[in-house]
């Protein structure tokens, strides 16, 4: 496998794909996931502007079982028909689910897995070293993609990237971690950019894209993704003040809500994603329990937001 050609495939908007459930049972839906893929092939989504991610964060990962992980990332993957490389999220607790994971996304054509240190008991970094390298070993012509989180138990270190840089399949590193004195992320953009591409879930585009990253995650790509491929184009163009109003203006509106939401209603990831995308007319749903409904108590809010940031298309 050319690994060098799949770093290169992963720059781009990284759209977490929400996965859909069906509110009489809350069983999967997976002819409304489809569905939403065709809207964001339809609305400018391709492999030169980016990869979707089945069953991340935002796909409910945490509230489903290992065969519906599985199910969601191979609808996915049928229904881009390679015209978009796809990475499955295979976070977990344990390599021997991770390895089932992994092969099961090398076997169904995904191009990527997304693997994030073991959550619950705070692990050695020879630990999260032998659990991805068990994965590399598992499936050998997959991309493996790094995910430095803090919903995890153990921050990636600088050094433990460096260790990591030495396994070929891995391919990228997305960052999401509060931002630190040391400026950890910049650090890691400033050495590691050659080897890997870096994936910014810091919502630091303009600096990370001037020390080597070539990647975003933004949420506001589900429910408008013109706007995530405009921003890209800006971000690849150097235009980085435009970007910047932008991200003031159309970004984080989103974010403080999400981040209101969180400190008074509930937690989670991809409920207001959902939301959004039922506001412009998309197949939606909620997210599964323990998650709660956000739809009924926050659409007005949410649809204020979405104006404010002048989202096209709103159907109240």
């Amino acid at each position: 496998m050319e690994f060098e050609s799949l770093k290169k495939r992963l720059e781009g908007c990284y759209v977490t794909v929400p996965t859909m459930f069906r509110d009489s049972d809350l069983g999967l839906d997976l002819n409304a996931t489809r569905r939403h893929v065709r809207f964001l092939m339809d609305r400018g989504i391709n492999e030169d502007n980016a990869v979707l991610l089945a069953g991340g964060a935002a796909g409910d990962f945490s509230t489903m079982a290992l065969d519906e992980r599985i199910s969601v990332a191979k609808a996915i993957v049928e229904e881009v028909d390679g015209k978009i490389p796809v990475a499955m999220g295979a976070q977990t607790t344990n390599t021997m689910e991770l390895c089932r994971l992994v092969k099961s996304a090398q076997d169904l054509g995904a191009d990527f897995v997304q693997i994030s240190p073991p959550f619950y008991f705070e692990h050695t970094e020879d630990d999260f070293y032998e659990f991805v390298q068990s994965a590399a070993e598992t499936a050998t012509e997959i991309g493996i993609i790094i995910y430095n989180t803090f919903w995890t138990s153990n921050n990636v270190s600088t050094n433990l990237v460096d260790r990591l840089s030495k396994i070929p399949s891995v391919v990228g590193l997305k960052w999401a971690t509060p931002r630190s004195d040391s400026m950890e992320f910049e650090t890691v953009c400033t050495r590691f950019s050659e080897r890997f591409t870096i994936i910014d879930n810091n919502l630091l585009f303009t600096i990370s894209f001037m020390m080597g990253a070539r990647a975003i995650e933004m949420h506001p790509c589900n429910y408008w993704p013109e706007f995530g491929i405009t921003m890209l184009e800006d971000l690849r163009g150097s235009r980085f003040e435009k970007v910047q109003k932008d991200m003031i203006d159309k970004v984080m509106p989103f974010y403080k809500l999400w981040t209101k939401i969180e400190s008074e209603f509930t937690s989670g990831d991809g409920y207001l994603d959902k939301l959004c995308m039922e506001l412009v007319g998309l197949p939606s749903s909620r997210c599964r329990p323990p998650t709660r409904d956000i739809r009924n108590r926050w659409r007005n809010e949410t649809v204020e937001m979405m104006k404010n940031s002048g989202v096209p298309g709103i159907k109240i």
